[in-house]
């Protein structure tokens, strides 16, 4: 059963024993929580992992909301919170993938007081302008419009983009494809209309303000979100760049090892510098 916080869902699944530091994942559009299982797994001697599903996403599913799209956005970033303070016990660490990744940052920076530390994975911090806001709105209108009328045609374009070609050819592929048709189109289409980056304010001038150590992972054949990376390292105090060697956009499927690795590094650095 998901968990209504303020009329917005979510779903928690936790692995590893509660006492161990605590990890939040969240995961990326189309995904669910459980698309960290194979990474978690690994990581459960030694972390309790906190997987959710964002709304619209595994068994969060969304009705219609009350509130504007204009601040549905914001509104989750609040209820994620109250859920975080209410079952979790930060402070925490936090990973975030993609859209997960936008939705980790904005929430760090809204409530810096919920983590230890992050890893954003292939995400921004939105974009920086009205038009570039309302251009990306249009564009994600037609695409939940795509996902409503042909759910297996809109899958077969979205791993088309030129973003997910090394996964399109990982051994891994077939299975997250297949993951991919659990979720439910009409919710998808709900979720973009709602948390997409159209919707989402700019969080690049908060960048300046952050205090809690972040790495942002990307993987080196993304060029836009390495671009991106670089961009945001340079505003954001307490963070660095790690480029993935032969990656694309889904960094942590592709080469999970090395993400694993450097993920234990991150997070153990920074608590031994806290003693």
């Amino acid at each position: 059963m998901p968990t209504i916080i303020n009329g917005i869902p979510f779903n928690i699944a936790t692995i590893g024993d509660p006492v161990l530091p605590r990890i939040v994942f969240l995961h990326g559009f189309l995904g669910s929580g459980s698309d960290w299982l194979p990474i978690t797994r690994d990581l459960q001697n030694d972390y309790c992992c906190v997987m959710i599903d964002l709304p619209g996403h595994g068994s969060a599913n969304l009705l219609e909301s009350a509130m504007s799209a204009e601040s549905f956005f914001v509104a989750t970033l609040d209820a994620l919170a109250d859920l975080l303070r209410e079952s979790v016990l930060p402070p925490c660490s936090l990973v975030g993938y993609s859209m997960g990744g936008r939705i980790a940052l904005a929430l760090l920076l809204r409530h810096p007081d919920l983590f230890s530390k992050a890893i954003i994975i292939s995400a921004s911090p939105g974009l920086k302008t009205e038009k570039e806001r309302i251009d990306r709105q249009e564009h994600d209108e037609k695409v939940a419009r795509k996902i409503e009328r042909n759910f297996a045609g809109f899958l077969e374009a979205w791993y088309d983009q030129p973003l997910f070609s090394t996964l399109k050819h990982h051994p891994i592929f077939k299975e997250v494809e297949r993951e991919r048709t659990i979720n439910d189109p009409a919710n998808l289409a709900l979720a973009l209309r709602l948390l997409g980056t159209g919707l989402q304010p700019s969080f690049w001038d908060n960048l300046a303000q952050n205090s809690v150590p972040i790495s942002f992972f990307v993987g080196e054949k993304d060029e836009r979100y390495v671009e991106i990376g670089h961009q945001m390292v340079k505003l954001t105090p307490a963070s660095d760049l790690e480029i993935f060697p032969h990656c694309g956009h889904t960094l942590h499927l592709e080469n999970r090892e090395l993400f694993l690795d450097r993920l234990r590094f991150f997070f153990n650095k920074q608590e031994q510098t806290k003693l």
